[in-house]
């Protein structure tokens, strides 16, 4: 029954992570993620060998997982919707160890379900909620490791809690590099531990780090173009980086002033200080050290690539609860700290509900387009309701090709609904890539086509915004719109060859 705090904080975080989890369409990370899984193991390694390498372990999964599960939105999103609540688990089962109370693991778990980021990122089809609990659950094995009985000395370390914080730490490095940088923030713990517990902590890391080294090789080489999207930060950035990173203000103020109690508060035990301060740096450092390390040449600093802190967080708010309640009641018991835990949670989730209701577009549920705000699939219905055998497509590509409008409604088109593409030489599989390869001007040009659906990225009516001057200047010449309709994020054109 001990484990309970932490059952019920993954069942919550579970049934949050799946409320409406279909609902939403895939946005243009996720429709790669899809274009990635849904190729050969052949054609996929050929594809990470050119790009996206750094994400390879997650499209390998995900490969697998859709061959048993299928490719539906929530098929693909149900991993990491698994994964936000193995992270439930392992935040409740770590504060309730850490501060040796039931109600801290209770507080701690739910907390976590509180913060619109883990929602968010439960229903995600990218590798973020599983480095979330492969840190994590690192991060309790390593906890466990540390925290020895008096009578034994880390001169005999329990080797199956490092060999789990290395397996853990190596999987979450393989998932995604920077998850690495979470070593920074374990040094308070492992220093305060003794000299001891120094030679198998940098053993362990070093092990560790070894699966992930072909990695950071190819991501070097590939980091100019999947990463140039992400600015430098300065020093604003850095201020209101907190607030994305747990989804919502009024859900980072609480977290931080859960967190004061166990720092401030005078009937705090000093066990209870120096755990919380541990747990603050635990956060706080890696985030820091990201933050200095993009003032380089190329930045790392976005908030879902560190959402493996935001665990931490909920931690050390939880044992700010046990805190309050352990100074405020002098005769404390078991039942009245956990109702005080569920009480603060509930108040805490009462400030945090408009956040909830923010995090889709469409106010109150998750909506089509809660995470991308483009439409790809009303672009596709478009498309599907008036189409003709013999229809052609173009999808605006060059530098629009980031938005994977034409991979979007490759997914999105039923069955039967295959219009020929006649600017894309090689599709994104034929050319090891994420983006199809397009020619300036057509084979044979256009003379073969007599009604195009052009898809553009921006809702201002012309059906030619954002495609190249050829392809414009083609288009003008032989074919006259005869539909432009709009949907969130996009024009939908039909355009029919002028009569002769």
């Amino acid at each position: 029954m001990r484990h309970w705090p932490a059952g019920a904080s993954a069942v919550t975080v579970l049934l949050v992570g799946m409320w409406r989890i279909g609902s939403p369409q895939l946005w243009r990370d996720e429709v790669s993620s899809w274009s990635a899984a849904s190729r050969s193991l052949g054609d996929l390694f050929a594809m990470l060998g050119n790009v996206d390498a750094s994400n390879g372990a997650y499209y390998l999964l995900l490969h697998g997982w859709t061959a048993l599960a299928g490719d539906s939105p929530t098929a693909l999103r149900l991993p990491s919707a698994i994964a936000m609540a193995g992270t439930a688990w392992f935040t409740a089962m770590m504060a309730q160890w850490l501060f040796r109370s039931p109600a801290a693991g209770l507080a701690a778990g739910l907390l976590l379900a509180v913060a619109p980021s883990v929602s968010r990122y439960a229903q995600e089809a990218r590798s973020y909620a599983l480095v979330a609990c492969a840190v994590t659950a690192a991060l309790w094995c390593l906890v466990r490791a540390l925290d020895r009985p008096a009578d034994r000395t880390l001169d005999r370390p329990s080797w199956r809690w490092w060999v789990g914080f290395t397996v853990c730490t190596a999987v979450g490095g393989v998932l995604h590099l920077v998850s690495l940088v979470a070593v920074v923030g374990q040094l308070p713990l492992v220093l305060a531990a003794g000299r001891r517990a120094l030679k198998p902590y940098a053993a362990s890391v070093a092990v560790a780090v070894l699966p992930v080294v072909p990695l950071v090789v190819l991501g070097t080489v590939q980091a100019g173009r999947q990463l140039s999207w992400i600015e430098r930060p300065d020093s604003e950035d850095l201020q209101f980086f907190w607030q994305g990173l747990i989804g919502a203000h009024q859900v980072m103020y609480a977290l931080l002033g859960l967190v004061a109690l166990g720092l401030l508060l005078p009937g705090a035990a000093a066990g209870t200080r120096a755990v919380t301060a541990r747990l603050v740096l635990l956060a706080a450092l890696p985030v820091l050290l990201v933050w200095l390390v993009s003032q380089g040449t190329t930045s790392y600093f976005a908030d879902r690539y560190l959402l493996f802190t935001v665990p931490v967080w909920a931690i050390a708010a939880g044992g700010g609860v046990a805190a309050a309640y352990g100074a405020v009641r002098a005769a404390d018991t078991r039942h009245t700290a956990l109702s005080g835990a569920a009480a603060t949670v509930l108040a805490v989730g009462l400030v945090a509900y408009p956040a909830h209701l923010a995090v889709p577009r469409e106010r109150g549920v998750r909506g089509t387009t809660a995470h991308s705000p483009n439409d790809y699939s009303g672009a596709a219905e478009l498309i599907a309701r008036g189409y003709r055998s013999g229809d052609e497509l173009i999808a605006a590509g060059g530098l629009e090709a980031w938005l994977m409008i034409g991979p979007a409604l490759d997914y999105y088109l039923p069955e039967g609904v295959e219009p020929a593409q006649p600017y894309v030489v090689r599709s994104a599989e034929e050319a090891d890539d994420l983006y199809p390869v397009e020619s300036r001007v057509p084979e044979g040009g256009l003379r073969t086509a007599h009604r195009i659906w052009v898809v553009t990225n921006g809702t201002s009516g012309d059906p030619y915004q954002k495609l190249t001057a050829e392809q414009t200047a083609a288009l003008r010449a032989d074919f006259t719109p005869t539909e432009v309709r709009r949907v969130a994020g996009l024009t939908v054109s039909l355009l029919v060859r002028n009569q002769q």
